[in-house]
C-alpha cells in the first residue's frame, strides 16, 4: 500500500508538470479566445474571439513583465492550468488560428472545455495524494484516468463533452477526499459551502479543516491564519491578505487564488505552487505571545 502510494505521488508530481501554463508553447489562446471588459483588472474591454492588442505576432504578451503596472492585473490571475499548449500542440496539432477562420473558432470553442479539464485534474492530483484518501484511491484514480483520456481526445469529442455532467460525477469525489482530510480537525463544521466572509477579520484565526469550498473571502484578513487542511476549492481570495498565514498543508489551492491575494515571505504555500512575484519579501518579527481577537461569525458546515 505503501508502494502504491509512493507510485502515485510521483505520478501526480509528473502530472502537475503538465497542469502549468506554458505561454512559449501556446498560441497566445487566452488572449484570443476570452472576453474582458474594462475595469480595475482589465485597462480595456475585448470581444472573445478577438486578439488582444497586446498579443504579438510571436503569440507572446507585449507587456507581460509589466502586466499589473499596465493595468491587466487580471491576466496575472487567470491560469490555463496547461489546456493552452494542449489545444495548439495537442488537439490541433499545431494548427494556428491565425490561418483559417474555422479552426479558428473551434479552437477558441475548446479552450474553455480543456481548461475546465486540466483544472479538474489539478484538483483530482492533490486529492489522489492526500493520505486520509487512502479508501478513495482506486476511485480517484479512474477519475484521473478517465478526465486524461478527455484531455486526449479530438476536438469533435470534446466539444460534444457535457462538461458539468464530468465535473459534478468527480464532484463527489472531491467532497469524500475533503471530508476524510479533514476529519477531526479543530474547524472541521466551520462556515460551510460559499460563506460570506468578505471583509471577515479572521487574523490568526484557527481555520485547520474548515469547509471553505467556494467561500467569499475577498479583502478578508487572514494574517498568520492557520489554513492547515482546510478545503479552499473555489474559495476566491482576491485581495485578502495572506502575510504570515500557513497553507502549505490547505486543500485545493491553486496559482490563481494566491495571485488574486496579498502574502509575504512568511506566507506558507502548498508544495509545487509558486510564490506570486506581488508578494512581499520582507519577514515581520514573530511575536511570542498572540492576544486573542474576536473573528467572524462561524457558520454550521453544510
Amino acid at each position: 500500500m505503501a508502494a502504491d502510494r509512493t507510485a502515485g505521488v510521483a505520478a501526480g508530481a509528473r502530472r502537475r508538470l503538465d497542469l502549468v501554463g506554458d505561454c512559449g508553447d501556446c498560441q497566445g489562446l487566452c488572449c484570443v479566445a476570452l472576453p474582458f471588459t474594462a475595469s480595475a483588472d482589465f485597462a480595456h474591454s475585448k470581444d472573445a474571439g478577438h486578439p488582444c492588442p497586446r498579443l504579438g505576432a510571436d503569440s507572446r504578451c507585449g507587456i507581460h513583465a509589466e502586466l499589473r503596472e499596465s493595468g491587466y492585473a487580471g491576466c496575472t490571475v487567470f491560469d490555463c492550468f496547461g489546456a493552452g499548449q494542449r489545444i495548439s500542440r495537442g488537439t490541433f496539432a499545431g494548427r494556428d488560428w491565425r490561418d483559417d477562420p474555422a479552426t479558428a473558432r473551434r479552437m477558441f470553442a475548446v479552450f474553455p472545455v480543456q481548461r475546465h479539464l486540466h483544472e479538474l485534474l489539478w484538483y483530482l492530483t492533490q486529492a489522489e495524494e492526500l493520505p486520509a484518501a487512502g479508501p478513495l484511491r482506486p476511485a480517484l484514480q479512474e477519475a484521473v484516468a478517465a478526465t486524461e483520456r478527455l484531455v486526449a481526445a479530438d476536438a469533435e469529442t470534446l466539444l460534444a463533452l457535457d462538461v458539468a455532467a464530468h465535473r459534478a460525477e468527480a464532484n463527489t469525489l472531491l467532497l469524500r477526499a475533503s471530508e476524510l482530510a479533514r476529519a477531526g480537525q479543530p474547524a472541521r463544521d466551520r462556515y460551510g459551502r460559499g460563506a460570506d466572509l468578505v471583509g471577515a477579520r479572521l487574523r490568526r484565526a484557527d481555520l485547520r479543516g474548515a469547509n471553505l469550498r467556494g467561500a467569499l473571502l475577498i479583502a478578508a484578513d487572514l494574517r498568520e491564519a492557520d489554513l492547515g487542511r482546510a478545503d479552499l476549492i473555489g474559495a476566491d481570495l482576491r485581495d485578502a491578505d495572506l502575510r504570515g498565514a500557513r497553507l502549505a498543508d490547505a486543500l485545493f489551492v491553486t496559482r490563481p487564488q494566491l495571485a488574486a491575494a496579498r502574502g509575504d515571505a512568511d506566507t506558507t504555500i502548498p508544495e509545487g505552487l509558486t510564490r506570486p512575484t506581488h508578494w512581499t519579501t520582507g519577514t515581520r518579527p514573530r511575536r511570542t505571545r498572540q492576544p486573542r481577537r474576536r473573528e467572524a461569525t462561524n457558520r454550521p458546515g453544510r
